[in-house]
């Protein structure tokens, strides 16, 4: 399962979904202009396609740079800083680097009143970040707490990447991260 605009999607990728000291690299190029495009067409406006297009920057980055809100503003015809905008109110969309694994502990109250704290402190340990929105030093894994998975009677949910999983325990932690590439 994919949030972005298309599961088959071939795009442009850097090293590691991490800092890259090299050049930004267009990731509109080829196909995926060409699936840009496309997108555009199904909207009254290509304004409209603005989160599509910011799936698609963060499925080829693993997060979406400044030089990646200069490249939407220029292929849609908007500003920067709307792109920007917009950017920064979605909190799906990462504004800086995140692991491989991007892990999200659902933390309101009913899943607390579940040891939803415990599942949390469980993946920073288990996990090397230490630390909720830190990325783990050999890069593959950052953990944060949300509000509200939408799971309340399956207490805790938890998200890696796409991949929802209910009842997380922390003694599930280890066999959730082994399956983990």
């Amino acid at each position: 399962m994919t949030y972005g605009p298309s599961a088959g999607a071939k795009l442009a990728t850097t090293p590691a979904h991490g800092h890259d000291d090299a050049p930004y690299q267009p990731v509109f190029t080829g196909a995926a202009r060409d699936e840009l495009e496309t997108l555009c067409a199904r909207y009254p406006s290509r304004q409209a396609a603005l989160l599509p297009a910011l799936w698609m920057i963060q499925e080829a980055r693993g997060w979406v740079s400044d030089g990646a809100v200069e490249e939407v503003a220029q292929v849609l015809g908007v500003s920067a800083a709307h792109v920007r905008g917009v950017l920064t109110f979605y909190t799906m969309y990462h504004q800086h680097p995140v692991g491989k694994h991007f892990i999200q502990v659902c933390t309101t109250t009913p899943c607390n009143l579940c040891g939803a704290e415990d599942v949390v402190n469980a993946f920073l340990r288990h996990t090397g970040c230490g630390e909720l929105g830190v990325t783990s030093d050999d890069g593959r894994f950052t953990v944060i707490e949300v509000e509200c998975l939408g799971a309340c009677g399956f207490a805790t949910p938890v998200m890696i990447n796409s991949r929802f999983l209910e009842s997380v325990t922390p003694d599930a932690v280890p066999d959730v991260l082994e399956e983990c590439d």
